[in-house]
């Protein structure tokens, strides 16, 4: 059983100790928990293992990449990640104001915000994943397109194609004149988001999308070949074989495939079957879906970016907030890999506004971080999951990922898989469903002399979990200043615990929704 690890001074006022609480909740029981036994070969060939989950991220809106807390929550992911590229809609939207028609109904482009936004972005280590979305109001074909987000971007047709591809090709070509072609070259253009549902109103949706990817691509190449442009960044995974016959039929550019989605969509919306498919499982059934779409296309070596995936599309306090994220989030990287080149977690923050003001902290939000800075119990699982080696490692069970690090570590990740506790969008306090999960570990091969130690990081109910201080705190929608502080020193990753393996054994309790990363050297 795996021992308590130091706890904060301040801790002891509110958790007991690991061996304790797991001890408490197996009284009642009296029996052993079932054992789960995961065996590794240091010493295996072992796979590559590139770290597809964290090389790129979903953001809010691009005119948002303007502000403080967004740029320190950005600073913060990229410490935890290392991640590469973030994605925000609406470049082309009234807020950044790139497009307006002057007076003698010529164009006119004003890069001032497009140059703050990409220059905040580069300044601090990361690549704009451009979405080239959405129509600027002086172009739109219908003015009361309008989403229902909270910001109520233009979601029609533009009124002249000549004038679109001249938008795209000023946008581009400033780009390339601020920042380089060897710098923009690197980056990703992706034509709209998801125009497949109520994003683009073109009708026919399918067919007019096409025209639009049509004279996006062509126009962005006219400028540099070198620029890469893809999409058709569906919802539901959908359309993937229709846009790339179409490329190819048409003699369209396409560098690579894009498409979303998200764990609580349905089998009939991704698979146009009446299969009740488990939220586990959701997103890498999807992903092996356009995976072999592409491989079965006119272009099978075209990289796959899921551009949009979360464990669910809704705000539910249950799922996004909660711990539930540590075994969702590692189960999904296990079943996903080998098949996507970048999975991209829609949000990294929840600086966000698509519902409007943000309410409250906690209303199950996408992103990695909640309003204030305060972290989330997945932004530790992607913090501990970062330590992941890069090259995978056999291993004997379906709850595990063994990996090997450059400097010759072994790093696993183990986890308790459990559903999210209640249905409904409102929070539903008590403990995930499930029984605590004793996980022999057997590390064969380890190799070298005297004592081996593994440092262990936890993630579960009691480690890394702020929810259980804000409910205690009564969930307040608007947190003291002394109760952000209280909120941000709870949310913060929990103390490794140091632990000394015996001939390359070590047995650990994780409970429902726990995810453990360990790291032997």
């Amino acid at each position: 059983m795996l021992p308590a690890p130091t706890l904060p001074r301040h801790a002891h006022r509110r958790f007991l100790p690991l061996g304790l609480a797991l001890l408490l909740c197996a009284l009642p029981a009296l029996a052993a928990p079932p054992v789960t036994r995961v065996q590794v070969d240091a010493t295996a060939q072992g796979t590559p293992f590139p770290h597809f989950w964290e090389r790129m991220f979903g953001s809010g809106r691009a005119v948002l990449a303007l502000r403080d807390d967004y740029r320190k929550d950005l600073v913060k992911v990229k410490k935890a990640t290392g991640f590469t590229y973030v994605r925000p809609h609406g470049i082309f939207d009234r807020g950044v104001g790139l497009f307006h028609l002057g007076k003698d109904g010529k164009p006119v482009y004003n890069f001032s915000y497009v140059d703050q936004i990409y220059d905040g972005l580069l300044a601090r280590g990361v690549k704009p994943y451009v979405e080239l979305s959405f129509m600027p109001p002086d172009l739109a074909s219908d003015p009361k397109a309008l989403h229902s987000f909270w910001y109520h971007q233009n979601v029609s047709p533009p009124k002249s194609y000549k004038l679109w591809d001249a938008m795209i090709e000023a946008f581009a070509r400033h780009l390339i004149a601020r920042y380089g072609i060897d710098e923009v070259s690197t980056w990703y253009f992706e034509v709209w988001n998801e125009p497949n549902i109520d994003f683009w109103v073109g009708k026919p949706k399918q067919e007019t999308y096409f025209e639009l990817y049509d004279h996006t691509a062509r126009a962005l190449k006219a400028v540099s070949p070198r620029l890469r442009v893809g999409g058709p960044a569906t919802a539901q995974a959908a359309w993937v074989p229709a846009f790339l016959a179409h490329a190819k039929k048409d003699h369209v550019p396409v560098d690579f495939v894009s498409s979303h989605v998200y764990g609580d969509d349905t089998g009939k919306n991704v698979f146009h079957t009446d299969e009740n498919i488990p939220r586990r499982d959701m997103v890498c059934r999807a992903v092996a879906k356009v995976h072999r779409e592409i491989q079965d296309s006119p272009f099978p070596h075209l990289p796959f970016i899921m551009s949009e995936y979360n464990a669910s599309y809704a705000n539910l306090p249950n799922v996004t907030d909660t711990v539930f994220m540590g075994p969702w989030l590692a189960n999904t990287i296990r079943a996903c890999a080998g098949k996507v080149q970048m999975l991209s977690y829609w949000t990294f923050s929840d600086v966000f506004e698509e519902q409007g003001v943000v309410k409250t902290p906690f209303y199950g939000g996408f992103g990695l971080i909640a309003e204030d800075r305060i972290d989330k119990p997945v932004f530790n699982a992607f913090a501990m999951l970062h330590k992941l080696g890069h090259t995978r490692l056999p291993v004997s069970s379906d709850s595990a990922l063994a990996t090997r690090t450059r400097n010759g570590h072994i790093v696993l990740a183990v986890w308790n898989y459990a559903p999210p506790v209640g249905k409904t969008s409102s929070y539903t306090p008590g403990p995930p469903q499930g029984q605590i999960r004793r996980f022999d570990i057997d590390i064969r091969h380890l190799g070298g002399s005297g004592d081996v130690h593994a440092t262990v990081w936890q993630l579960d109910r009691e480690h890394g979990n702020v929810i259980r201080t804000f409910n205690a705190m009564g969930r307040p929608a608007f947190p003291s200043h002394q109760q952000i502080r209280e909120l941000r020193q709870a949310g913060r990753m929990a103390t490794p615990s140091i632990l000394k393996m015996h001939d390359g054994h070590l047995a650990i309790d994780i409970p429902p929704q726990g995810l453990v990363v360990l790291e032997v050297r």
